[in-house]
């Protein structure tokens, strides 16, 4: 094994090998399969005789501990502990149900035949090249593996219980005097018996796939896959020269159509009809005649196929229940799966990423009848990191999903779903997720007044914004980092704009003249504040009303007027000096209270005041998480204008905003969706009403079968959009927490002091 990756194997055969991630295949489209199986037959003709490859797929165990690390969230000696206990319980529950446990791994390994390392390297340089753009092109993941990876792997293969690291150095080669064979053997091998041997403390038995069914379905190395146990699949694979497949096929039909006259002779001696021939005859002849016919018309390659299966287990008996059930799957797809008799040793070496095959069993297979062994299942979503939160279970595999919205391109996400779905639960699980396992600020805007015992509960400031309450935000409070901008009045002008387009309510909206005063206004207004930007000196609504009547021109008079209800009239709960906390790391804006005449506003309001701690929060380097139910109030009129330009803004400023709503008609009716569903790269979905699904799939790209899941689905189900991954998924949240009566919006569920 060689630093860079390269192994010389045996004799003059060097290989290397490429890790490859999963792509969403079975969830798709059938137009998007079928691009996909094609573009699989693409990259297997690619391999000409001269390479031998081997695709590996291995399913070991984590290690227990290490997967515990991840999920248990340390105390702090703080009231929050109890909720920390909570969660982290949650998670290891879920982790035990699914197989997070098991880590799925994909490869493909080629070699070729080479004087030396020097020969080999430029030429599998240039292999590695090729394969990568032909994964590139099937939109799959995938990086080469170095040397001291490659042994990482092997020694995985060797000890697949994934308790014991792999503890290996260039260095040490030369001081121990040991190779690398001694850094990745088990601590004993016995292949005592015929059929099974014994690695370390493990069992095992390698078995080879005899495909005898006319057809293969594409689910077959998918089903072997989804065993919920340790297994080792290798798929060693020989190209054959085109002429070479022709000419055999060509050699074949001659014998075939002689032995047809011999038939036909005897059946003339005999007295019969010479046009009867045994029904085997007429089989083969008509199949390798159409055998020939696809290779030389069609973009089919002849290629040698030996497919193994290593199944492992603690004992002998449950060894037996496994490949018991590997057989089974194999019978489903009209095949046999033949455990090796005396062969137990060269098949485990043969499974290993090296490229050497010692079981001399193949079967022949055109390019279309490789392919079907197609890779690809569904993607998992479980990533690591602090920042990687809850989100369910893979309705697929069992797995559990935990994601990281700041790796995506573009953060910003939406929640949708009918009512009872489980939008606000799924909205209230993140930001406790948030809370507790990031450093992050949480701004909430609450129309319907049921966030605020969450808010409680995580120390946070509930300001109830209506005409009858004495807490007060003001709309022109101003923060100096407000825009990128020198000048900070650039955006906080537009907001101001917004807000009077709102107050006059015109359906053409402000005209050119009254844009002209409101901007000399504002800047007279901030004068003073610029110039010594103490608090006392910020202004208010009021002084922008004075400033206006203060104006010469009719316009400025009118537009004052219009504005006089929301500073001295009926109306003016605006026109005052903030006096909350809105540094609080969770506050939540309660909005229910607003009349129609002030709901608008009201969010206008919020939407720049969550700007204003945005970009305070840019400066001292932290991220802001801002959720907003009733989204599609957001995306009406001037309003909708004003949220979309933020929207566009967040992913800059390290924010990350999330709509939920239920009225997905609304929503979609808005010009503005595309920019917002286009600027999203999260998505949450959750059961949808029937005229919602049609114009969602067709908006997302939804297949049938990904429908399904959004269509009558139960609570907390539904399809997750991760950037290019979509998963079905399930959000079953114990009940029995403190957590869970914080979250639910069942009135039934709700005690006494949790109801708002």
């Amino acid at each position: 094994m060689f630093p860079d990756g390269i192994c010389r194997v045996e004799g003059n055969f060097y290989s290397k090998t490429i890790e490859f991630q999963d792509i969403n295949y079975q969830l798709s489209q059938s137009e998007d399969k079928d691009a996909i199986f094609d573009g699989w037959c693409e990259a297997i003709n690619y391999f000409d005789a001269s390479v031998r490859f081997q695709f590996s797929f291995v399913n070991s165990s984590a290690n227990k501990e290490t997967y515990r690390e991840r999920i248990v969230i340390p105390l702090r000696g703080d009231e929050d502990d109890s909720l920390r206990i909570e969660y982290s319980t949650m998670l290891q529950n879920q982790l035990e149900r699914g197989n997070n446990g098991l880590v799925k791994s994909k490869y493909i390994t080629f070699g070729v035949e080479a004087e030396n390392y020097k020969t080999a390297k430029p030429r599998l340089e240039r292999l590695e090249l090729d394969i990568l753009n032909n994964f590139r092109k099937l939109s799959v993941k995938a990086e080469p593996l170095d040397g001291k990876a490659r042994l990482a792997l092997m020694h995985g293969i060797f000890h697949i219980d994934g308790q014991e690291p792999f503890r290996f150095d260039w260095k040490l080669l030369a001081p121990s005097g040991l190779s690398v064979k001694d850094f990745i053997a088990p601590s004993s091998f016995a292949f005592a018996s015929s059929r099974h041997f014994k690695l370390g403390a493990k069992y095992g038995s390698v078995s080879f796939l005899n495909i005898i069914a006319p057809e293969l379905n594409d689910r077959l190395l998918a089903d072997f896959l989804e065993m919920d146990s340790s297994l080792v699949i290798g798929m060693h694979v020989k190209p054959i020269d085109q002429m070479s497949a022709i000419k055999t096929v060509k050699r074949k039909l001659t014998e075939l159509n002689a032995t047809k006259i011999q038939e036909q002779k005897k059946a003339v001696r005999a007295g019969y009809d010479m046009d009867i021939l045994p029904s085997d005859l007429s089989t083969y002849g008509s199949e390798a005649q159409k055998l020939l016919q696809e290779l030389q018309s069609r973009n089919e390659r002849m290629f040698l196929l030996t497919f193994t299966i290593l199944n492992t287990a603690n004992s002998l008996q449950k060894l037996e229940n496994t490949v018991l059930q590997a057989k089974g799957i194999a019978q489903k797809h009209n095949c046999q799966l033949v455990q090796l008799d005396f062969q137990q040793e060269n098949a485990l070496m043969s499974l290993l990423p090296l490229g050497m095959n010692k079981i001399e069993i193949q079967r022949g297979l055109t390019t279309s009848s490789l392919a079907i062994f197609v890779p690809f299942t569904t993607q998992e979503l479980f990533q690591r990191g602090a920042g990687a939160l809850y989100c369910g279970v893979n309705a697929l595999s069992g797995n559990m999903i935990t994601v990281d919205r700041k790796l995506l391109k573009n953060p910003n996400g939406v929640i949708l779903g009918t009512p009872g779905a489980g939008k606000s639960f799924a909205a209230k699980r993140e930001m406790f997720s948030v809370y507790l396992l990031t450093n992050d600020d949480i701004i909430i805007c609450d129309p319907e007044a049921e966030y605020w015992p969450l808010v409680k509960r995580l120390h946070g400031q509930v300001i109830k914004i209506s005409p009858t309450s004495k807490q007060y935000v003001n709309p022109m409070d101003l923060n100096l980092d407000y825009s990128d901008d020198d000048n900070p009045l650039s955006l906080k002008v537009d907001f101001i704009l917004s807000f009077c387009d709102i107050v006059v309510g015109a359906k053409e909206g402000l005209k050119p003249v009254e844009k002209t005063i409101i901007d000399r206004c504002v800047r007279l207004v901030y004068r003073d504040y610029l110039a010594d930007p103490r608090p006392e000196n910020m202004p208010i609504l009021q002084d922008l009303y004075d400033c206006l009547r203060a104006q010469d021109e009719k316009e400025a008079q009118f537009l004052a007027t219009a504005l006089e209800i929301y500073v001295t009239g009926s109306l003016n709960v605006f026109n005052h000096k903030s006096n909350v906390d809105i540094h609080n790391r969770v506050v939540c804006y309660d909005i229910k209270e607003l009349g129609k005449q002030l709901r608008q506003l009201g969010m206008l309001v919020v939407q720049d005041q969550v700007w204003n701690r945005v970009t305070r929060n840019r400066e001292a380097g932290k991220t802001t998480r801002y959720y907003v139910d009733e989204f599609h109030l957001l995306l009406r009129g001037e309003l909708a204008a004003w949220s979309v330009e933020i929207w566009k803004r967040f992913r800059k400023w390290n924010a990350i905003p999330t709509g939920i709503t239920q009225n997905v008609k609304d929503l979609l009716a808005s010009p503005e969706i595309e920019n917002i569903l286009e600027n999203s790269d999260y998505i949450c979905m959750l059961n949808q009403a029937p005229g919602d699904r049609q114009i969602l799939a067709q908006k997302l790209n939804i297949s049938p079968h990904q429908l399904s899941y959004v269509t009558q689905a139960n609570e907390g189900e539904g399809l997750l959009f991760y950037g290019n991954v979509i998963v079905p998924f399930v959000d079953r949240f114990p009940k029995d927490t403190e957590m869970y009566k914080l979250m639910t919006t069942k009135p039934n569920e709700i005690q006494g002091g949790n109801a708002a």
